[in-house]
């Protein structure tokens, strides 16, 4: 069982990834295109070149976790750009990652801040 914690960091690659390759060439891509380690404990996410397919790897502690989720019909109506991210690289809290993978925008998904004080 994967559990995905506010802490947990998510990292997404923004340029289409071959969906050929399994748990070894996505941690090469982690290595070479997102530069951090696939071993860190984040969970990466990858989207195919046509846009109805999001993979994710993620590693425990004891081995990699790898997912795919696939849309029936359609494609994921949300990914970020080069330019929204700054770079190839782009960022999700783990509350936004729930709306992407249920197909939708976490730019328009109405969410609370993310520290609130208590009073």
């Amino acid at each position: 069982m994967i559990t995905l914690s506010p802490q947990v960091r998510v990292l997404l690659l923004v340029e289409p990834t071959d969906f050929r390759k399994g748990i070894d060439g996505l941690a090469q891509v982690c290595r070479e295109k997102i530069a951090d380690d696939p071993f860190s404990g984040a969970l990466f996410l990858f989207r195919n070149r046509t846009g109805t397919t999001i993979k994710g790897l993620i590693y425990d502690g004891q081995g990699f976790w790898l997912f795919a989720k696939r849309l029936s019909k359609g494609r994921f109506s949300y990914w970020p750009t080069s330019t929204e991210v700054g770079g190839e690289v782009g960022r999700l809290l783990s509350r936004e990652l729930s709306v992407l993978l249920w197909n939708g925008d976490p730019r328009k998904a109405l969410m609370g801040s993310d520290w609130r004080k208590l009073e």
